[in-house]
Formats: structure tokens, C-alpha cells, sequence
């Protein structure tokens, strides 16, 4: 379910630039039922769940502050639910470097001389290439969570 959702969410914020709360809301619930599921112990969780809501502390104050979008700050609190603080300074540091590369892909595009005619009508390139909008980070931090997860406990787990 994790990569399948981080896959959603950074097609949905490519097309839309935007990223569903239910997207959030089914990595938490996916979570809690996983955790539960195959006995992980409360305290596991609480550590999780400390490390999502740091994260969404963090996320949060650089939504105020308007530098990343709402469903970004949300989808890195609840990826970093299920990494939890192992994985937290990797998926930072991941996440930082990969939104950097779609930053400079998108201004790149965006100053592009020519666009394919075929994509000047759709209506997400459009938006994508609006110098008015923002960035579609949702990609980055999806992309992040997807390369950390074959390394994270849930993955490392089935596999010994």
C-alpha cells in the first residue's frame, strides 16, 4: 500500500499540483493497521508516531510561512510515520536533494524557448509551466519515500 499511495501522490501532484488529504489519511490508517497487525509493539509506534508529527511540526511552519504547499507538509509527516526516526535524517536529506532536481527541472521547463505543441494544451502542463505556481515538491518527497522504503522495517523485516 505504502508505494502505491507514494506513487498516487506524485502523479497527483505532477497533474494537479495538489495532494489529497485522503492520500495522508490512508498512510496513516495503512499504518496503524500494519503496526497492529503484525504486533508491533506500542512503543514502536509512539516512536513513529513522534517522528510524524515532528515532521509535521517542521512541515507545518514552512507551510505558514508559505514555502511548501499543504499536502506536501502532510505527506512527509505521514511518509515519516511509516520510516520512523531510522530513516528520518535520510529521508530529509533524500527528499532536499530530489525536490531540488524537480525545482530545477521545472524552471528549466518553465523557461523553456519552446514547448511540444501537443502538451500546451493540457491543462497540468499548463499549470506545471505557470510561472505563478508553485513547485510539485509532492514528487520529490514521494520519490524519497519509494527509495527508503526497500530499506525500512517493514521491508527489512519480511526479508529476514
Amino acid at each position: 500500500m505504502f508505494p502505491a499511495m507514494m506513487a498516487f501522490a506524485a502523479a497527483s501532484d505532477l497533474f494537479t499540483m495538489t495532494i489529497s488529504n485522503r492520500v495522508s489519511l490512508i498512510l496513516i490508517g495503512g499504518f496503524v493497521v500494519l503496526a497492529l497487525v503484525t504486533g508491533m509493539s506500542w512503543q514502536a509506534i509512539g516512536m513513529h508516531a513522534l517522528a510524524g508529527a515532528l515532521v509535521l511540526a517542521v512541515t507545518f511552519t514552512l507551510f505558514a510561512f508559505g514555502w511548501i504547499g499543504g499536502g506536501d507538509a502532510k505527506l512527509a509527516a505521514a511518509t515519516c510515520l511509516w520510516l520512523g526516526w531510522p530513516q528520518l535524517l535520510d529521508y530529509a536529506l533524500l527528499s532536499s536533494v530530489l525536490g531540488g532536481f524537480v525545482t530545477m527541472g521545472v524552471l528549466s521547463l518553465r523557461g523553456a524557448p519552446f514547448h511540444p505543441p501537443f502538451l500546451v494544451g493540457e491543462g497540468w502542463y499548463a499549470r506545471i509551466t505557470d510561472q505563478d505556481t508553485g513547485i510539485p515538491y509532492g514528487i520529490a518527497l514521494a520519490a524519497a519515500g519509494l527509495v527508503l522504503y526497500p530499506s525500512s522495517i517493514w521491508m527489512t523485516s519480511v526479508l529476514h
